[in-house]
């Protein structure tokens, strides 16, 4: 089992910057590729940016640029630093960790954070 928590979410005008954690624990937290998954109001779930435990990344298309993954194994913490932030960004992020290397799909991920609110203003 291996739980998450996620913090660092809340209300920023757009330009602006949010800094998001997501810290593990449970059994070989580290050895799991997580992901960051966002959803905003009437749309699907979807992957923005995933790590694996080597330190491999994948940004979707919509965050590249502006959004970056990045985990401290010592901490069981992953982190997503997003910047230049657009009102379209506005949604509930997730993080989510997968016993599957280089997970893309939802259904791949095993485990999920309660999610925290990211609201960008224009």
């Amino acid at each position: 089992q291996v739980q998450l928590v996620e913090s660092g979410g809340g209300l920023v005008q757009a330009g602006g910057s949010l800094r998001l954690s997501c810290a593990a624990s449970g059994r070989s937290a580290s050895s799991y590729s997580m992901g960051w998954f966002r959803q905003a109001p009437g749309k699907e779930r979807e992957l923005i940016a995933r790590i694996r435990w080597r330190g491999n990344t994948y940004s979707a298309d919509s965050v590249k640029g502006r959004f970056s993954i990045c985990r401290d194994n010592a901490k069981n913490t992953v982190y997503l630093q997003m910047n230049s932030l657009k009102p379209e960004d506005t949604a509930v992020y997730y993080c989510a960790a997968s016993g599957v290397p280089g997970a893309m799909k939802f259904t791949d991920y095993d485990y999920w954070g309660q999610g925290t609110q990211g609201t960008v203003s224009s």
